[in-house]
């Protein structure tokens, strides 16, 4: 279970931090104000880039508690440049990097409770994993990307699936 979640999270992670930067430098480049991409959404009704990078950090590293049995740490919401969004990168990849693996053994058959629009919801681990999880981070990557290829950075899909 830890290298099919926090394997990957860390990788797509990492990924996300190197669009981040592809993002500042075209900002820069181009002499587009900072904000201008950061508060960037696809539509009125969707979360701007810097939610979404958030979220992908978030789900990470709750995953990444809860599938090793523990209640995860909150992160606060006060990201505002691209730099708080690179330490946020950071820091979630360090606080995956803190549970052992061995604390995955086991951790498909793991009961796991989320809220779910307010509700409590029980799975396994597998299932929380795969149909919970991992479809909810590649979403918020997905869109980030997405809000970067639509304002001009030059990224394709080798970007959003690392080296």
């Amino acid at each position: 279970m830890y290298h099919r979640s926090v394997a990957v999270y860390d990788r797509f992670l990492n990924n996300l931090s190197q669009l981040v930067a592809k993002a500042e430098s075209h900002c820069a480049a181009r002499a587009i104000p900072p904000e201008a991409m950061l508060t960037f959404r696809l539509f009125p009704d969707m979360f701007p880039f810097i939610r979404q990078v958030q979220l992908s950090c978030d789900f990470a590293a709750r995953a990444a508690a809860r599938l090793a049995g523990e209640e995860p740490k909150p992160f606060p919401d006060t990201e505002t440049s691209f730099a708080e969004l690179q330490d946020r990168i950071k820091a979630a990849r360090g606080y995956m990097a803190g549970f052992d693996k061995a604390r995955y053994d086991g951790a498909e058959s793991r009961q796991i409770t989320i809220k779910i629009r307010g509700q409590d919801v029980t799975m396994t681990g597998e299932d929380f994993l795969n149909l919970y999880s991992l479809p909810q981070f590649y979403f918020h990557i997905a869109t980030a990307y997405n809000i970067l290829r639509h304002n001009g950075v030059p990224l394709g899909k080798g970007d959003y699936m690392g080296g």
